[in-house]
């Protein structure tokens, strides 16, 4: 079965004061638990915001260091959840109910890619 990976963007100046409230996490954490029982979830993982980050890029032969924030990127992947789904669309369901957990005071969205080789 094709594993997929589903990235959640975040912009960090747009995410709510109060950030996640407990009925949030209570939603949320009854979605994860459902995903886990249908044994589509394999892993996921909320980061640490991008300030505590650092960003290494290779270009030109040379490699440079940058420690977050990285004031030049307006989205930034705020978590990720690994799938094991029967096809895309699946993934993409699930993913879907994910970013539907979150109140009208969120803006979050989400990349998702099959894993190569799976």
């Amino acid at each position: 079965m094709p594993r997929y990976l589903s990235m959640i963007r975040i912009d960090e100046k747009d995410v709510p004061a109060e950030g996640v409230s407990p009925d949030l996490q209570k939603r949320m954490g009854e979605l994860l638990e459902e995903i886990t029982r249908a044994g589509v979830m394999l892993d996921t993982a909320g980061l640490t915001p991008s300030a505590q980050g650092t960003r290494l890029t290779w270009s030109g032969g040379r490699l440079s260091s940058t420690d977050g924030p990285f004031t030049e990127t307006k989205e930034v992947v705020g978590g990720y959840a690994v799938l094991q789904a029967k096809d895309k669309a699946e993934a993409l369901e699930w993913t879907r109910r994910f970013l539907q957990v979150h109140g009208e005071e969120w803006t979050v969205s989400a990349e998702v890619r099959e894993i190569e080789g799976s």
